[in-house]
């Protein structure tokens, strides 16, 4: 196992940043290849949504029981068993020529989600100390960002022109990579683990003790907000475009690099800021501007140019809030209960992502995307709320200037 005084952070924060973005790109991609997927198995709306709707309960399911697991072995084993299922997992995609068959994968896919996800950020605030750790938060998740501009319009084309199961086998490459780099560069924080075996009985009573706090109750609620929000939004937006606004395939491709280059702008820049000013206000902020440009959207999207710049603002305003939210929960309790928080957050996230996109699904039929975009913005406005009113904001480090590019080894709080 690598020595944590001798390891590299850059090498560290580069295999999580990799493994984010072969992760978020497996997910993102679904939405706008369900068009190709619709033509190709010939399944309706409601069942299309079931395939988002599958991968995020998976996800929580699984997220649910490792999280907690990587209190008590670890984190560096969660992530190097997760990214090597997932690499397996979409690799297995390619022969899944059947709505039967591509249903199961994406069971499995969630099942490696769940493990990466919540381990990704947990370990973050297990190796960073607080003030530095929306500077790294801002670092990974801008991944998700990367695969939005390469990514995702690359599987959107071999998608198109070969067929749906193509992008899956492109993603697998780069999560095998982060599993080897994560096997040789990542050690295991100096964090303070849980040192008694993990039973059922437990496992309850662990998620019994932090829900008895409310901040944490209002920290999974917030997840529970962002994600739903977020699944009511996207599922069909890229339907909608094609089928209502007239925008082809490939603009759809070209939409989500120009939202991916505002993503990678907006989350190192979130992460750094709160790092200066708090995490607080730059959330509720981005929830409130995104609830209204999600509600007042569908109005004003008449072509390809507006939806690029709508699009492009939407995507940075989620971006700049991930890095310092995710930084804020890891500090609300001790190392000890971190993969526990962040697994109960990731797995009601993605439920909600789930139930927002099952409701997508029943909805855009009869009410059309208006329906979807003013519950998504509801969804971001009641998240602004909550954070605001519920979570408390841990006092940041006295620093006289911003961290520092290259961070040293932080033993964890």
């Amino acid at each position: 196992m690598p020595d944590t005084k001798t390891s590299n952070p850059y090498l560290i924060l580069f295999a999580l940043w990799l493994m984010m973005f072969s992760a978020s790109s497996q997910l993102i991609i679904m939405v706008p290849i369900l068009p190709e997927i619709a033509a190709t198995l010939g399944v309706n709306a409601f069942w299309q949504g079931m395939l988002l709707t599958a991968y995020a309960l998976s996800l929580g399911v699984s997220a649910l029981i490792t999280g907690p697991a990587s209190d008590r072995i670890g984190r560096r084993l969660i992530l190097l068993y997760g990214t090597i299922l997932m690499a397996v997992t979409l690799t297995l995609h390619t022969v899944a020529e059947s709505y039967v068959l591509l249903f199961s994968m994406r069971l499995l896919a969630g099942v490696g989600g769940g493990m990466l996800t919540s381990g990704s950020v947990a370990y973050v605030g297990d190796y960073f100390p607080y003030e530095q750790r929306g500077w790294a938060n801002g670092w990974v998740m801008s991944g998700t960002a990367f695969g939005q501009v390469a990514g995702i319009p690359i599987g959107k084309v071999l998608a198109t022109g070969f067929g749906y199961r193509w992008p899956f086998l492109m993603f697998a490459i780069p999560m095998a990579v982060s599993a080897v780099l994560i096997w040789l560069y990542v050690p295991q924080p100096d964090a303070d683990l849980d040192d008694q075996r993990l039973t059922p009985a437990r496992l309850v009573e662990k998620y019994r003790a932090v829900l008895r706090g409310s901040d944490a109750v209002n920290a999974v609620a917030s997840y529970l907000l962002m994600f739903s929000g977020f699944g009511l939004f996207t599922s069909f937006l890229p339907s909608w475009l094609e089928s209502t606004v007239g925008v082809s395939s490939y603009e759809i491709a070209l939409l989500f690099a120009i939202g991916g280059t505002a993503n990678i702008l907006a989350s190192p820049l979130g992460g750094r800021l709160s790092d200066r000013i708090g995490r607080k206000p730059i959330v509720v902020w981005a929830s409130l501007a995104l609830g209204l440009l999600m509600a007042f959207a569908p109005l004003y999207i008449t072509g390809f140019l507006i939806a690029a710049v709508l699009f492009f603002l939407a995507m940075g305003l989620i971006g700049i809030r991930v890095g310092p939210l995710q930084s804020l929960i890891t500090a609300l309790v001790p190392d000890r209960q971190r993969g526990l928080l962040m697994g109960l957050a990731m797995s009601v996230g993605q439920a909600g992502f789930g139930f927002g996109s099952f409701v997508a699904s029943i909805t855009y039929g009869p009410y059309g995307f208006f329906s979807n975009a003013v519950g998504g913005a509801l969804a971001m406005i009641g998240m602004a709320g909550l954070v605001h009113w519920g979570l408390p904001e841990p006092p940041l480090a006295s620093v006289e200037e911003p961290p520092p590019d290259a961070p040293s080894v932080a033993e964890a709080p």
